[in-house]
């Protein structure tokens, strides 16, 4: 491992600091996170028209596969776990939250864009290879364990790779990835419940079960409740990948395009060893699903929040440069490394002075998070072009918000514990009650 860099911290030698590389508002790279509509409308309209598209044509594909009944059916069943999934990764990204407009697209992506190229290609490749081998069965065994993951991985991983591609600032490590990666993936998983669970609902109708006994509930049971989080897990793999490329210094360009590949190949690896379970033997399903995927579920959970814990020591161990410098309170890094105390600090703020102060409090603690990770990586020999500019115009920010910030996370790092406080005595009026 390198040695790390030297980097100095500009000092505050004023009560009102000058910002001299902080450029014209209209130039800004750091800004109050705003709703995703506020974005650049053209790029928005653009994107949002493309994806409204192909919504409507893998919905109106799987309506036409399962029939309207089968198709709310489906729907009802398959939004059920979508909110907590999406609710689990989201808390995975509390440390320095992404924009929803990134999330929301992630998520649409999966939804619509991938599932419709999934479905499409999918069917295309059984019909050639049961034309070519005249044997229709091996075609469903070679489209669901080859063609499958191969075509469903890549598809998912495009919008992980458009977001890191056009959105590099708010993709920095491995929680980044993980998390872009399972709001895809479950976008993808909640189109083919759809799908799936439509199909079931139809053959029970066409044979007349029903109950606990029929195709829907034990579709139900094996998609919805046993393994929701499959196709999360395959993705979250080629997710890593681009998360570990993001930490690789830029100068490493074959290390920064192998690294998501070797992500990707490994995704489609173990889809293809979950869709292999159920084809090719009666058992195997339940062998796969006790001896790897729910060993590997608890690995890669355990992988994401030792990341967001590594995320929150990088905040502790740069931000108190900045307070030595006098830009923060000694108490605001600590405060700032503890999600309970970030919490908590928020709360005080509308408790105290109202919502606005809360927002500001919340906008004060992204900016100093991107600012310790800007200067991490400075440290890693691997700076910004523009670090200086960078750094100022987030010091800035942080200045223009410190009048509220600062008491609320001073009072959060005590109330926590983090930072000791005197015991506060009552007045007795003079009388002691501890003196004899």
């Amino acid at each position: 491992m390198s040695n790390p860099v030297a980097v100095p911290v500009p000092a505050r030698d004023t009560e009102e600091p000058a910002f001299p590389a902080v450029p014209d508002r209209a130039h800004w790279r750091y800004r109050p996170r705003r709703a995703f509509w506020r974005s650049k409308v053209v790029r928005a309209v653009t994107v949002i028209t493309l994806l409204a598209l192909c919504a409507l044509v893998i919905l109106a594909m799987v309506r036409e596969e399962t029939g309207t009944e089968g198709f709310l059916v489906g729907l009802g069943l398959a939004v059920l776990p979508v909110p907590l999934l999406l609710a689990a990764f989201r808390w995975l990204d509390r440390a320095e939250p992404g924009p929803w407009k990134n999330l929301i697209f992630a998520f649409a992506w999966g939804a619509f864009a991938a599932a419709l190229i999934a479905l499409t290609a999918n069917t295309f490749a059984v019909r050639w290879i049961a034309t070519s081998t005249a044997d229709r069965a091996s075609a469903d065994a070679l489209g669901a364990t080859v063609v499958a993951p191969v075509v469903e991985e890549s598809a998912k991983a495009a919008a992980i790779l458009l977001i890191f591609l056009l959105r590099r600032r708010d993709f920095t490590g491995l929680v980044d990835g993980v998390v872009v990666a399972g709001f895809t993936a479950t976008g993808f998983a909640f189109t083919e419940n759809i799908l799936y669970l439509g199909r079931a609902f139809g053959e029970d109708q066409e044979i007349g079960t029903s109950g606990l006994g029929s195709m829907t509930a034990g579709t139900f049971f094996v998609r919805v409740v046993m393994s929701p989080f499959a196709h999360p897990l395959f993705t979250v793999l080629t997710g890593l990948g681009f998360g570990f490329a993001a930490l690789v210094a830029r100068r490493k360009r074959v290390r920064r395009i192998l690294l998501p590949v070797a992500g990707l190949v490994l995704a489609m690896g173990m889809h293809a060893l979950w869709n292999g379970s159920a084809v090719y033997a009666a058992w195997g399903f339940l062998v796969v699903y006790g001896m790897f995927m729910v060993p590997a579920f608890g690995l890669l959970t355990w992988l994401a929040i030792w990341s967001r814990q590594r995320e929150l020591r990088t905040i502790s161990g740069q931000l108190p440069a900045y307070a030595a410098a006098g830009w923060l309170s000694p108490s605001e890094p600590l405060a700032l490394s503890s999600m309970r105390a970030r919490s908590m600090a928020r709360s005080f703020a509308a408790r105290t002075y109202g919502r606005p102060a809360a927002q500001a409090v919340g906008e004060y603690e992204a900016f100093a998070t991107t600012l310790a990770f800007l200067r991490h990586r400075a440290q890693r020999g691997d700076a910004d072009p523009d670090f200086t500019a960078r750094e100022q115009e987030l010091l800035h920010h942080l200045w223009q918000r410190r009048a509220v910030a600062s008491p609320a996370l001073t009072y959060a790092a005590r109330a926590t514990g983090r930072v000791w406080s005197p015991p506060q005595y009552l007045d007795y009026g003079g009388y002691n009650p501890y003196r004899s």
